[in-house]
């Protein structure tokens, strides 16, 4: 992604596909508890599996940790520093 505007529309759609919210990820902000929400370990799963596809990274061992996915601000950071590696 080349700016931070298509990486956040991207993770918000993921979230939306995938991540089983009991809110709209459009309307969440970024710090937003993406658990207290409804995202479950189950979902998170599979947001990490589509974000890895969407965006042609892998999450190494280290970043498989619930708060890395806690937010949509902690899920751009990975991804940032994923993508700067």
């Amino acid at each position: 992604m080349s700016t931070l505007l298509q990486a956040d529309t991207t993770i918000r759609r993921v979230l939306r596909d995938h991540g089983r919210l009991g809110a709209d990820p459009e309307q969440l902000a970024p710090d937003a508890d993406l658990y207290q929400h409804g995202m479950t370990s189950h979902a998170s799963v599979n947001v990490m599996l589509a974000l890895e596809g969407e965006f042609d990274v892998e999450f190494p061992d280290h970043m498989l940790k619930r708060n890395v996915f806690r937010s949509i601000g902690s899920i751009e950071r990975a991804l940032q520093e994923l993508m700067a590696d």
